[in-house]
């Protein structure tokens, strides 16, 4: 089963602030991006997973931020799944600036799932890899 991928990024002027740094918010939109993307090289769309009544809320985030991307910079996120339990999942991200390779951020995730009324329910099957 697929743990990890790997994505490309080029940062966009609307993500940068007036310094002409990558807003501290957009960082999250690119892990989300990660997530889905790992889903989907493992054979499973986030809006199929939905329209089954299954959700997945941030319980828990961090983040460290160690350089500035700029805009139309090409970043590489690294996503990867490092615990899964009956009703979470956890994921760490190292975003990297594809010329150089230099780290930008780090973060980590932890995931619940969750109905549509918000009730903590176990992750399907065909999530965890499980058929």
């Amino acid at each position: 089963m697929i743990e990890s991928c790997e994505i490309e990024i080029r940062v966009r002027y609307p993500e940068v602030d007036r310094g002409g740094a990558v807003h501290h918010s957009r960082y999250w939109i690119y892990f989300e991006m990660g997530r889905t993307e790992l889903l989907r090289a493992r054979g499973v769309d986030y809006r199929d997973i939905e329209d089954q009544g299954v959700f997945f809320v941030m319980a828990k985030c961090s983040a460290r931020f160690l350089a500035a991307a700029r805009y139309d910079d090409i970043l590489t996120l690294s996503t990867r799944i490092t615990r899964t339990g009956r009703a979470r999942i956890d994921h760490a991200y190292e975003l990297k600036r594809t010329s150089d390779g230099l780290l930008i951020a780090t973060a980590e995730t932890t995931l619940a799932c969750v109905d549509a009324r918000g009730g903590i329910i176990p992750i399907p099957n065909n999530v965890l890899g499980k058929n």
